[in-house]
């Protein structure tokens, strides 16, 4: 056979196949389906890129009290209002005492026009200033020697913080180290700036390690106060928990805190877990536990739980703004359910609903919370919020069960905000003993300020005692 019949059989054997009009059409329609279904995911990707990127550069914005988003096209002004909306005037108060007087007489002649001044009258002017001084005060120790035991003896002054001598015999004063841990530990300087603090504003010079060998002795001196708020806080009806990151020798540890209507305990360990937990509250806490629904919180069996409604509230609402519009629904409803909680129990105690209502309308809430759980969702974002509330389902209207209760841990975050302020100055500690006199210390100084007590007093007291004494911020002490 001929080459050129050879290849005009081969293709009539193959044959052209054609396609039929109705499934041509099917097919471009779904081509045309897809186009578009590609260009509704490239705007979606885009959208979520820049959501993202805005996330990500406000997580390293540092938390500045003037940084609220965007700001407004027209805003108000500043200060206060002219004329009548200026408001009431108001000024210093007098002070009740005047340490110097000061006699201010008349010029000579009028600095304007050089003529004779007459004296009219005389107009009082205060002025409250820091006096910029150290005092250093010698103690003249008597010794002696016990005639029947032959040990040694020495006296004790009031105003003495340690019996030291010999190497020990220059000492911080009572004041200085209280002021010291208040601006280290309350106020998050770090021992450097604390030390600046002194020596700008008192003339006191001292070392970094001179102020952190002295933070640590006073805290050996408030262990029995710190233990003493630890047992009241296992004895509390209800405290509220959180954790933050913490570094010790430049290692990841944890900072806890527990607060409840009288004391707040802190306490650096390594870990986040039940076991860490359990150092403050004990395993058979039988209270009511406020948190953000860690997990080990929940190892807590004898504890009643109230999951924290912001953080649900917040991460329902970064999630309707990233979500497609398909998705967005499950989302708003949830922040909708529990907004309606928190209006719910504001009604009750406004006295606009009686017990039983509140109880009729919590059964309410708590059946639309469960179809809302019933469905399926698609999404995984929205997969994984229904299983996190499947799970949280028992403890997310324990405040409408128990009035009074909170609603959110706002008070432990509250509690810890100024430890992270602390962190991000100078780190966290370098020893374990660092730690160990921060927590003590910490705890302390906030419980003062959340019992609205003079921490500074308490502390010159605490110093001054010659003996171990536990502070009156100990329900029961003192």
């Amino acid at each position: 056979m001929k080459p050129v019949d050879r290849l005009a059989a081969d293709q009539q054997s193959e044959g052209i196949e054609f396609v039929p009009k109705r499934d041509w059409d099917r097919a471009q329609q779904e081509i045309d389906r897809l186009g578009k279904e590609n260009e509704r995911l490239k705007e979606e990707t885009e959208r979520l890129r820049r959501a993202l990127e805005a996330a990500l550069r406000a997580s390293k914005r540092q938390a500045a009290p003037h940084s609220r988003g965007n700001p407004k096209s027209n805003p108000r002004r500043p200060g206060r209002k002219p004329g009548r909306r200026y408001g009431r005037q108001a000024c210093r108060p007098i002070p009740t005492r005047a340490d110097e007087r000061i006699t201010v007489g008349l010029p000579d002649r009028c600095p304007h026009c050089g003529g004779n001044v007459e004296p009219e009258s005389v107009e009082a002017q205060y002025q409250e200033e820091i006096v910029r001084r150290t005092v250093v005060r010698r103690f003249d120790i008597a010794v002696g020697r016990c005639r029947h035991c032959q040990r040694r003896v020495q006296g004790r002054h009031r105003l003495q913080t340690s019996d030291a001598v010999g190497v020990g015999r220059v000492q911080l004063g009572p004041e200085a180290l209280t002021l010291a841990a208040i601006l280290n530990k309350q106020m998050g300087l770090s021992l450097g700036h604390t030390r600046q603090v002194l020596s700008y504003g008192f003339g006191l010079e001292v070392s970094r390690g001179g102020l952190y060998r002295a933070l640590a002795r006073m805290a050996g001196r408030a262990e029995s106060t710190y233990d003493g708020l630890l047992e009241a806080a296992r004895q509390a009806p209800v405290n509220g928990m959180d954790e933050t990151g913490w570094k010790v020798g430049g290692r990841l540890q944890w900072l806890h805190v527990a607060v409840s209507a009288q004391v707040t305990v802190y306490a650096i360990l390594p870990g986040r877990g039940y076991e860490q937990s359990v150092v403050i509250l004990g395993a058979e806490y039988d209270g009511f536990l406020i948190h953000d629904g860690w997990a080990p919180y929940y190892r807590f069996r004898l504890a009643f739980h109230q999951s924290c409604l912001a953080h649900l509230l917040k991460r329902c609402r970064e999630m309707a703004q990233i979500a497609a519009p398909a998705a967005q629904a499950f989302p708003q409803a949830v922040e909708h359910l529990l907004e309606t909680s928190l209006e719910l129990r504001d009604r009750f105690e406004r006295s606009e609903i009686s017990e039983r209502g509140l109880r009729i309308a919590t059964g309410r809430l708590e059946a639309s919370l469960d179809r809302i759980l019933e469905t399926r969702r698609r999404n995984a974002a929205n997969h994984r919020l229904a299983r996190h509330l499947a799970h949280e389902r028992l403890w997310l209207f324990t405040f409408l069960h128990c009035s009074g209760l909170d609603a959110t841990n706002n008070a432990a975050e509250r509690a810890i905000r100024g430890m992270v302020i602390a962190r991000k100055v100078w780190g966290g500690n370098r020893t374990w003993e660092g730690a160990r006199t921060h927590q003590v210390l910490a705890s302390v100084l906030r419980t003062c300020w959340q019992q609205g007590k003079d921490a500074f007093t308490r502390c010159v007291k605490l110093l001054r005692a010659s003996r171990a004494v536990i502070l009156d911020i100990v329900p029961g002490a003192g």
